[in-house]
């Protein structure tokens, strides 16, 4: 059974409900369809039941199974705007301003999500990231002890030598473009955290650089020590390296050669880039030139798993971020 296989079956098992919000794209409808159909997850879709229903039929999509909100029907949106204005009220946002924004379809669904009325959230195939994770930074916000949200792939390789059987979490590529060693701390524990939840085994975490314990010396050499030393300082237990290259980070010859008794070098399957030029770069050429497969960007570092999808998604691409969202619900 393939890694993302048992993420499908593990999903099937927690039988949890997820949020779509974007029903005017059929893709997401397509989806919602598949997601009932193969009882990956219960599916909670946002829009007048009349319309959605209108459209899932003219795209050929049974979405009979899913539940339909409206955020125009006073009977559940009401107590969300309510809730809505309570969270944002000392941002100087008005009762008669929430009433309004939660007829915001993304917004319905967050507070949906806040409220514990579902348990994932997946958006973003006609949404920018910005406006899509708007109301989660806004509501949900970061998970406690936590203050950066960021994001991760899942780069999956047919050649297990690679990370943990071919698995393998490569963070931030998609959101935090220069992180301070602060915010690079919380991207490792969080990618770490991501790592536990998602394929289940202890994660061993590489702190990337251009050089090796201590091979060079700079502002952003430093910046890495910086955020290893803070990583430690939250997560004592975690298994966490660094400053180290990406050759000694995955390869045993290499890693004892140039950090000889790290617990990581040689070993790691989670790796954490210096920043985001580094890591969509290093993502795109593992995905496009050593021909795995990149789960992703997944939103980590959230209270909630509220995620964000590409807007040249397929509707396969929002059955499995919504089967991964239903994993680290959990």
């Amino acid at each position: 059974m393939s890694f993302l296989d048992e993420l499908i079956a593990r999903a099937r098992k927690l039988n949890k409900k997820i949020v779509l919000p974007e029903t005017e794209d059929e893709r997401t409808l397509q989806a919602a369809a598949r997601l009932v159909q193969e009882q990956i997850c219960r599916v909670v879709l946002v829009g007048a039941p009349d319309q959605v229903l209108a459209d899932a039929k003219r795209c050929g999509a049974d979405v009979s199974g899913c539940e339909i909100l409206s955020p125009l029907d006073e009977r559940t949106a009401q107590p969300l705007a309510d809730k809505l204005y309570q969270y944002r009220k000392e941002k100087g946002l008005t009762q008669e301003q929430a009433g309004q924004l939660i007829k915001d379809y993304l917004y319905f669904a967050t507070l949906l999500l806040k409220e514990g009325l579902v348990d994932g959230y997946v958006a973003g195939a006609t949404h920018t990231t910005g406006d899509n994770l708007r109301p989660g930074l806004q509501i949900i916000k970061a998970t406690p002890g936590l203050k950066t949200v960021s994001s991760f792939f899942v780069m999956v390789h047919s050649n297990p030598k690679w990370g943990e059987n071919g698995v393998m979490i490569y963070s931030d590529c998609g959101m935090v473009e220069m992180p301070t060693a602060e915010q690079l701390a919380d991207i490792a524990i969080a990618s770490a955290r991501s790592w536990r939840q998602l394929v289940g085994t202890e994660p061993r975490v590489a702190m990337l650089s251009y050089s090796t314990k201590g091979s060079a010396k700079s502002a952003d050499t430093e910046k890495v020590l910086k955020a290893l030393d803070l990583a430690r300082k939250q997560d004592p237990k975690l298994c966490i390296d660094g400053e180290m290259q990406f050759d000694a980070a995955v390869i045993p010859a290499i890693g004892e050669r140039k950090a000889k008794g790290s617990p990581v070098a040689g070993k790691a399957n989670v790796f954490i880039f210096p920043d985001l030029d580094a890591g969509n770069i290093a993502y795109k050429i593992t995905e496009r030139l050593g021909g795995a497969q990149a789960l992703g960007p997944l939103v980590q570092g959230m209270a909630k798993p509220a995620h964000d999808l590409s807007r040249g998604c397929s509707a396969d691409d929002i059955v499995k971020v919504a089967a991964i969202s239903a994993v680290m619900s959990v």
